[in-house]
């Protein structure tokens, strides 16, 4: 009875999410320089990821392009094959498409990923490093008061690279690991959809579980980065300590990872959307796309320094109760 009225407190006291929503929303108004500060420490996040997008955008139209031309071919050559088994010929079909999509896009395919892992991704931890130790600070009640030529200093002479970097790194690698088994997960689900509805069926499911560990696992790597940058804590010693503080709140994880997916994916849509159809407006387009999508990124950044205190606070109340014999009879 008593570890059941301990789990029970312990529920009451988690933030949940729409409560690290509701306080992450608050930080930036506790002092106005930090609008300022994030803005102007977005700036190198928001000029990269204006290139990045219009090569994507490029990247997008040829395959679509390519697509929409090797259909054509294939509608024309499934006519004239009349010996062919129609099942064979579809999920032949469905392979060929994929790999002549491949070959054709595989170079800017590749010049993509590196300008993510490279510049992109830099200018982003730099943007992280700068949102994540302002809002901790304004978040704990400290440097209210702050002006914008303080919060620079401490930037510069405060922040750890190192450390981050390194963790970073560590997250941005097992995130590619996981969508790669995602993707090719869907590319299952495409190649049996026409063919074999049971497996299309069974690999929809597998992907349906795997992308749900997925938004888990990107919380505590996510989670990593943030104790990477207020702790001298970097890599693996980093993501093991958040997958522990995390352990009693991971389903809080997991809607704030699927709440900002959700939405990036919804920009990105959004955005290609209207740039294949823009006609003259397609700057104005790349510009919103990129500064919502960049703004997005600081408030997700604050919202997991929010959570990571969440963590921390539930994780020292549940060792505190179980020092004192409330909670060994959970354990």
């Amino acid at each position: 009875m008593e570890s059941i009225i301990s789990n029970q407190i312990l529920l009451k006291e988690k933030l949940g999410f729409f409560g690290i929503l509701k306080e992450a929303a608050k930080i930036p108004f506790k002092n106005l320089n930090f609008i300022i500060f994030t803005c102007l420490t977005l700036l190198p996040l928001l000029y990269s990821l204006s290139i990045y997008e219009s090569m994507f955008t490029q990247t997008i139209i040829e395959a679509a392009k390519v697509l929409r031309e090797e259909a054509e071919a294939q509608a024309k050559m499934e006519s004239d094959c009349i010996l062919c088994s129609h099942l064979s010929w579809v999920e032949w079909t469905h392979v060929t498409n994929l790999d002549y999509l491949i070959g054709k896009i595989s170079q800017k395919l590749v010049i993509l990923v590196l300008s993510h892992i490279g510049i992109l991704h830099l200018c982003d931890l730099i943007s992280t490093i700068a949102t994540v130790n302002s809002s901790s600070l304004l978040y704990a009640g400290h440097k209210a008061d702050s002006s914008l030529k303080e919060m620079f200093t401490k930037h510069v002479m405060d922040a750890r690279l190192k450390g981050p970097l390194i963790t970073s790194i560590y997250a941005m690698l097992f995130a590619s690991v996981s969508l790669l088994g995602l993707f090719s997960l869907l590319l299952y689900v495409y190649v049996m959809g026409a063919t074999s509805p049971l497996f299309m069926i069974i690999f929809l499911i597998m992907f349906v579980a795997m992308l749900g560990k997925y938004l888990e696992w990107l919380a505590v790597w996510d989670m990593g980065v943030v104790i990477s940058i207020l702790e001298e804590k970097e890599g693996d010693v980093a993501i093991v300590i958040s997958s522990y503080l995390s352990g009693d709140n991971r389903r809080t994880g997991i809607f704030l990872m699927a709440g900002f997916v959700l939405w990036r994916v919804i920009l990105r849509v959004m955005y290609v959307f209207l740039a294949l159809n823009g006609g003259g407006s397609k700057i104005w387009v790349l510009v919103v796309h990129v500064v919502l999508f960049g703004f997005t990124n600081v408030f997700k950044w604050v919202c997991f320094v929010v959570y990571y205190v969440d963590c921390k606070k539930i994780r020292s109340k549940k060792e505190v109760s179980l020092v004192r014999g409330d909670g060994v009879l959970s354990v």
